[in-house]
């Protein structure tokens, strides 16, 4: 019997293909969807990789066989499927595994209107299911299969949200990762004031640049060049799914996604003055600072879009940043959207007349960050504790694993991974020298 337990992660269904995940599963999946949401009628997508369609099939022949209704919107990014999921009021399937490795695939499930189904939502009680072999029989009615293109009304959607129409004209280097991008990128950006130099726009699920994955800087490089190499105004990468979007400056420099989170922050503050506005533990206290200091309230989220989306709903908030280059908006159903966190960038750039990205970032860039530093640790819990009792004298807390406060602007955060014995380390300081000396105190700790 397959591994569920490992198959079915906190945030989505994720595995090898054929050796953990396949079509016979994705079929049961998608009976499962049916009987957990109730829904009678549902809309799915794919990304590209070459099992993509196979298992779509799959899991639109398990929805349909439980008596719902199919629309297939084909081709697309995640969020994607979430503009589908959204403006069709329709719980969603997203057939794609992200930034994996080619081998693998999977599916991200919402309920209507973008709403996250996470392992504490839903997630959870799938597995079970499939672990018990409890899948419902086939229904009296079978439903139907629609497809319905809506790239279109989803580039639409997105242009309609961010106004560059009179903006100058901007270089924009954009790296699709052979992902996703490729085919949404063209949709969204055409007619706008951009001269785009596309960078592995072709469609190919082997990944055969790199890996889609811009949170290794790694996979940056490619970018970075053909940036300075071409003098552009910008670059933009995206994951493998098209969810993610992280940020090249004109000197080939990658942004913070933290000063993205203040650049943003601050401009949806201008349009919803007072507005609360999401981030997770480790993003940049630069953000916050921006945010308070713009007339917002900042609300502190454990790191996960099922937290960070749970949170804005419960505060009304505009926009929701993580560090991890994934970005919300109250406008997109709460959902993420590295495409119009692109938009909103591009047009906080191209509204300043001769402003290169560096200089415009550099106001929501205060401090000096480690990066994120995963260990392997034997006892995770004993590690926090101890790393704890070390700092007992300073503000701490638990939020999402321990977060200590040192004050004037050094803290540091040590989360468990969901997946594997390890901890993950991020450390922030006023300079290079008080983060390298906190961020060595702590690992002299852990070893």
């Amino acid at each position: 019997m397959p591994d569920y337990s490992r198959l079915v992660k906190a945030y989505d269904i994720r595995g090898e293909v054929p050796s953990q995940l396949n079509a016979d599963i994705l079929g049961r999946v998608g009976a499962l969807f049916i009987r957990l949401t109730r829904a009678e009628h549902i809309v799915i997508a794919r990304d590209m990789r070459s099992t993509s369609p196979e298992l779509a099939e799959a899991f639109a022949a398990g929805a349909i066989g439980a008596g719902a209704d199919v629309i297939d919107a084909g081709l697309g990014s995640t969020d994607y499927l979430y503009y589908c999921s959204g403006s069709l009021g329709l719980p969603g399937a997203m057939i794609t595994a992200s930034h994996n490795p080619a081998r693998d695939n999977g599916v991200k499930l919402c309920r209507a209107g973008a709403a996250p189904i996470g392992e504490d939502t839903g997630l959870a009680q799938i597995r079970t299911w499939l672990e018990t072999d409890d899948i419902p029989a086939p229904a009296a009615t079978t439903g139907s299969l629609t497809r319905r293109e809506m790239l279109a009304d989803y580039a639409s959607h997105l242009n309609s949200l961010v106004d560059l129409s009179g903006n100058r004209r901007l270089k924009v280097v954009a790296d699709a990762g052979n992902g996703m991008a490729g085919h949404t990128a063209p949709a969204v950006l055409a007619g706008l004031p951009i001269e785009l130099v596309p960078l592995y726009f072709t469609l190919d699920g082997t990944f055969p640049n790199h890996e889609a994955n811009p949170l290794d800087p790694k996979n940056l490089t490619d970018l970075q060049q053909l940036v300075t190499q071409c003098g552009a105004d910008i670059g933009l990468a995206f994951d493998g799914d098209a969810d993610r979007c992280f940020f090249i400056d004109e000197k080939g420099q990658a942004v913070s996604p933290s000063a993205i989170v203040g650049l943003v922050g601050a401009r949806e503050l201008i349009r919803n003055p007072g507005s609360a506005i999401v981030h997770n533990v480790i993003t940049s206290a630069a953000a916050v600072e921006i945010i308070r200091e713009h007339g917002g309230t900042p609300v502190r989220s454990r790191v996960g879009h099922s937290f960070m989306k749970a949170l804005m709903a419960d505060h009304d908030a505009v926009f929701g940043g993580e560090h991890s280059g994934h970005y919300y908006f109250r406008d997109f159903w709460r959902a993420d959207t590295g495409m119009l966190a692109a938009l909103h960038v591009l047009a906080a750039l191209g509204e300043q007349d001769e402003c290169t990205l560096s200089e415009l970032v550099a106001e929501y860039s205060r401090y000096v960050a480690s990066g994120e530093i995963s260990l392997e640790v034997a006892d995770v819990t004993g590690a926090l504790d101890e790393v704890e009792a070390a700092f007992r004298h300073v503000e701490a807390d638990r939020l999402d694993g321990l977060t200590v406060n040192l004050g004037d602007g050094r803290w540091f955060n040590l989360r468990p991974s969901n997946t594997e014995p390890l901890l993950r380390l991020n450390v922030e300081a006023f300079d290079e020298q008080s983060m390298t000396t906190l961020r060595d105190e702590v690992l002299a700790l852990l070893r």
